[in-house]
């Protein structure tokens, strides 16, 4: 079950991303969420603007995830490529799940795209786990965005428009 995250979550939340960034740097990406992100504060403020969710088992907090409908000011400009539309979107960031195999970041993928079918994401070039959740759950390439420190991110989007809603410069 998909969920709002809730402030009593949040020890849980922070283990699962913790978790994470460990997982991340053991497959070679090592500089994707350094230093602690996402921290405290910023999993606090997620919390406050009610865009935090979490997959629940039966045993607990298996996913976290933020997800909002609305512009993402990092998306505005994006290099060697062009979005697949510029509908209105919903926009998933910072997923990590408690164990890996499961198809549980598959399941939040798809909850996100039933509640906005123009969704867009990003990832680090380094993040092959997470380039290979895109590709598997019907994403497509778009280009290059920049994030708050300058780095780069692949930008991906699915949406239900016919053919993808291609357009003359993606990447694919």
């Amino acid at each position: 079950m998909i969920r709002r995250a809730k402030p009593e979550d949040l020890e849980t939340i922070l283990q699962i991303y913790a978790d994470a960034r460990d997982f991340m740097s053991a497959n070679g990406n090592p500089g994707q969420w350094a230093e602690g992100y996402p921290g405290q504060a910023l999993v606090e403020d997620d919390l406050r603007k009610e865009q935090l969710y979490v997959y629940e088992t039966e045993e607990g907090i298996g996913a976290v995830f933020v997800y909002f409908e609305g512009v993402e000011p990092n998306y505005e400009i994006i290099r060697e490529g062009v979005w697949l539309n510029e509908k209105p979107y919903g926009v998933l960031h910072r997923i990590a799940v408690a164990q890996q195999g499961k198809g549980i970041a598959s399941i939040c993928l798809n909850w996100c795209f039933q509640n906005c079918e123009n969704l867009r994401g990003d990832t680090h070039e380094k993040n092959k786990s997470m380039q290979r959740l895109f590709d598997k759950n019907g994403f497509r390439k778009c280009g290059i965005i920049c994030v708050e420190d300058g780095t780069e991110r692949i930008a991906y989007q699915k949406t239900k428009e016919p053919n993808q809603g291609r357009r003359e410069g993606n990447l694919e």
